[in-house]
């Protein structure tokens, strides 16, 4: 064992990886030597190596956990064996003296591997019920983290904890006049940012960019649009900026913006939440996931911190409406905000997890 190692995992959305690269600063900075485990190509690896080049990933193969019939669900099982084998080579020699699993696909292996090796293993859950690799990976672990109260009664009492939010330091740290200069805006309008997920939603995005002539009148927008979704002949429009993805300039362009339009996943709504902006949430249906992302949003909702449009009620026209009703209730939306519990630091994180340590 090396007192010094601790392995992290999780991904396969940004969501995944979001925590993590919170408290890997806190980490070094108490003297830890961090690996991280993730998939060979998914985006984890690049918000890893991309933050933090000299943190070194180990990739591994990992199966896709599907609920929903697929051929591939024959063959993920032996990606799964395969990927606890490179877990476990990669434990054996760093050693670690725990595993924070942050979830997706690629942290079930390493929680297997952690287990057979020994190693202690603390999981984190943002959604309100637990996602499918946080429930296989439950018995081999330590212990869970929530963020939601509620989601302590999917889970044994004895290993759960609710923590509330953790939010990324470098989000306060943005700053407006270089979000203005990276979007090139150059007038005192309003900005809405809109985003879809890392990987992007095309429902949003048409909601979206069928609205322009009418939003451009009163927003500079900001567009989130996913990879491959940038449309090119929407480039030349004045007070409209699209990207792909962001990553070091996502502090900037929320320092910049009035209103987020958003997908619900827990991660960021609560980032909207702790810099207090006013969002309009559009979580993923039910029949497109397993509706964490309907709870999460209804829970804001209910607390007065954002409106919420289904996606099965989404058209050109509830979207703009939707938009005008977020403009009436900014006032009072921030002033729920205001009274709002305060996030954990990424310090204060890092020493509970630390408790689980061998």
């Amino acid at each position: 064992m090396n007192q010094n190692s601790i392995i992290l995992t999780g991904g396969g959305t940004a969501g995944h990886v979001s925590l993590n690269q919170a408290i890997i600063p806190s980490l070094l900075k108490e003297g830890y030597d961090v690996h991280y485990i993730g998939s060979h190509d998914g985006i984890e690896k690049e918000l890893i190596t991309g933050s933090f080049p000299k943190i070194p990933y180990h990739g591994i193969s990992s199966g896709k956990l599907r609920r929903y019939f697929s051929m591939k669900n024959f063959t993920d099982p032996f990606k799964v064996m395969a990927g606890i084998m490179q877990a476990l080579s990669v434990i054996r020699k760093v050693k670690p003296v725990m595993i924070f699993s942050k979830g997706g696909f690629v942290s079930v292996p390493v929680v297997i591997a952690a287990k057979m090796a020994k190693v202690p293993v603390v999981i984190h859950e943002s959604d309100v019920t637990p996602g499918l690799a946080n429930k296989i990976a439950l018995p081999f672990a330590s212990h869970i983290f929530t963020i939601f109260e509620d989601t302590l009664k999917y889970l044994p009492s004895e290993k759960a904890t609710c923590t509330g939010s953790i939010v990324r330091q470098e989000l306060f740290e943005g700053k407006k006049n270089k979000g203005l200069r990276i979007c090139g805006f150059d007038d005192n309008k309003q900005v809405l940012l809109v985003m879809g997920g890392s990987q992007g939603s095309v429902v949003l995005n048409d909601a979206l960019r069928s609205n322009l002539p009418e939003l451009l009148v009163d927003f500079n927008i900001v567009h989130l649009c996913g990879k491959g979704n940038v449309d090119h002949s929407l480039s030349s429009l004045k007070g409209y900026k699209q990207f792909d993805y962001v990553t070091s300039e996502l502090p900037d362009l929320l320092q910049l913006s009035d209103y987020v339009v958003s997908r619900a996943g827990s991660n960021s709504i609560y980032e909207f939440l702790a810099l207090k902006k006013p969002m309009l949430l559009i979580p993923l249906s039910a029949s497109k996931s397993r509706g964490d992302q309907i709870l999460n949003a209804n829970i804001f909702e209910k607390q007065g911190f954002a409106l919420v449009l289904e996606e099965e009620a989404l058209t050109k026209n509830t979207f703009y409406k939707s938009i005008k009703r977020l403009i009436e209730q900014r006032p009072k939306m921030i002033q729920s905000m205001s009274a709002a519990e305060t996030p954990k630091t990424p310090d204060e994180m890092v020493q509970l997890i630390l408790q689980y340590k061998k």
